[in-house]
């Protein structure tokens, strides 16, 4: 699975992208045919407190898996986002075997 990180409206730092490649190579137990990882890193500035936004587009054969979740820390709403991504993947893969 090749992974691409974009960060929006700041700079991430090594060890965020660490984090996150860590979190997604940890997907591929669920569904071994993710071709493509989009992660989209948001930082709203609308005074709330949930301000970082996480944003994971997973691309496999015949379908795009989209999950979207925002915290107080990127970290913590990466862990939100791949436990999101892990129902839908799991949910996936039985609708495809059910076929």
């Amino acid at each position: 699975m090749t992974t691409r990180i974009e960060s929006i409206h700041f700079t991430a730092d090594q060890k965020l992208i660490e984090y996150i490649q860590k979190k997604l190579d940890k997907l591929d137990q669920f569904h071994d045919r993710i071709i493509d990882a989009h992660v989209i890193l948001k930082l709203e500035n609308t005074g709330q407190v949930k301000d970082k936004i996480v944003e994971v587009k997973l691309d496999i054969p015949g379908d795009l898996i989209v999950a979207t979740e925002s915290s107080k820390t990127f970290e913590a709403a990466v862990d939100q986002v791949s436990n999101v991504l892990k129902r839908l993947l799991i949910k996936h893969k039985e609708r495809v075997r059910s076929y």
